[in-house]
């Protein structure tokens, strides 16, 4: 389907949970079950759902276990609808991690951004503090977890983006807490020999969520666009889903690092211009352009499975469909252009 065709949340979780190849050839090299740790977010649900249809397809029978507080109880209804068992709990609590059934394979998506300067002891205890105990519970798990490009730090756009040899270079507590959730997963990758990857997502986007749509927003209503952070990387969710469960396959010890990320530098005033067009709206903008960015260069991962699936141009246009149709949106900016760190 292509995505200026999709006219309803059924449509769109459907397109986002269609696997691609190196989804299903992953859920048929890996044996045993898979527990999502921190599922009941933006990313979880459609990635449990793929998961548990790219089994099918690879005609193996797995149980797919989503754990998550689930304060939104639709979310936990969605997913036991489509074959998805959930647990509902707080993994900070280690008797409730403690009673989770073991999995032989883990994907880590908790964690803590929004609000982060709001609470920042609680940032670290979600971000390298849970790190630690779920590392612990399921040493003899392969583990897959979440982690973002904003532990680089900014770097020129004529770079093409930061690569997974580059030292960290994290600026405010937020980013030095995902460097620290790293650090924490790769200490029990080597002491236990858990096999792990550790996945630098910039930045996936869908039609209710992402950069893409807040800057649709914004250019819907007439908002001038702030161009601090002049330039992004962005991937359509959907093909952050099929490369998670593939990336299972590549766990090992030492922890391998992955960048996850669209193959283009997209310069935001390019991006903006486009959907002023796609939406019939004259775009205005505020600020200065910088040349450094935080942007992740995905060559690693398009070597092993070939460019995503969806272009971004395709993207733009299904995301400004989208919004000039009213659908529904999360209400959740992703605040992408702060370069301070402070979230």
């Amino acid at each position: 389907m292509q995505l200026a065709a999709i006219e309803t949340e059924e449509q769109l979780e459907a397109a986002l949970s269609e696997p691609a190849p190196e989804a299903v050839a992953a859920m048929q090299e890996i044996s045993g079950d898979i527990a999502f740790l921190g599922c009941g977010g933006k990313m979880g649900p459609t990635l449990a759902r793929m998961a548990q249809r790219a089994s099918k397809q690879a005609g193996v029978t797995r149980r797919i276990i989503a754990v998550s507080r689930f304060s939104d109880p639709s979310v936990r209804k969605r997913l036991e609808s489509w074959g998805v068992e959930t647990r509902s709990g707080d993994l900070l609590d280690e008797t409730f991690l403690d009673s989770l059934p073991d999995a032989p394979n883990v994907v880590f998506m908790a964690g803590r951004k929004f609000g982060a300067a709001g609470n920042l002891p609680l940032t670290w205890a979600m971000n390298v503090h849970l790190p630690s105990l779920v590392a612990r519970r399921f040493a003899e798990s392969r583990i897959a977890a979440f982690s973002t490009g904003n532990v680089y730090g900014t770097v020129s756009y004529r770079t093409g983006g930061s690569v997974e040899s580059d030292e960290p270079r994290p600026v405010g507590e937020y980013a030095m807490s995902c460097l620290g959730r790293e650090r924490m997963f790769q200490h029990f990758a080597d002491v236990q020999k858990t096999p792990m990857v550790l996945l630098r997502l910039n930045y996936a986007c869908e039609f209710r969520y992402g950069v893409l749509v807040d800057l649709a927003e914004q250019v819907a209503a007439g908002t001038p666009i702030d161009l601090a952070m002049s330039y992004v990387n962005v991937i359509w969710q959907g093909d952050a889903n099929s490369r998670t469960l593939a990336a299972l396959t590549l766990a090992e010890s030492p922890a391998r690092l992955l960048n996850l990320a669209g193959p283009e530098v997209l310069r935001v005033r390019d991006v903006c211009e486009r959907l002023g067009e796609l939406l019939g709206r004259p775009v205005r903008f505020t600020g200065e352009e910088h040349e450094d960015a935080l942007l992740n260069n995905a060559a690693a991962a398009d070597a092993l499975w070939g460019p995503p699936r969806v272009p971004v141009d395709e993207l733009l246009t299904g995301i400004a469909t989208w919004v000039r149709r009213g659908g529904e949106r999360l209400g959740k900016p992703t605040h992408f252009e702060v370069r301070d760190g402070a979230f």
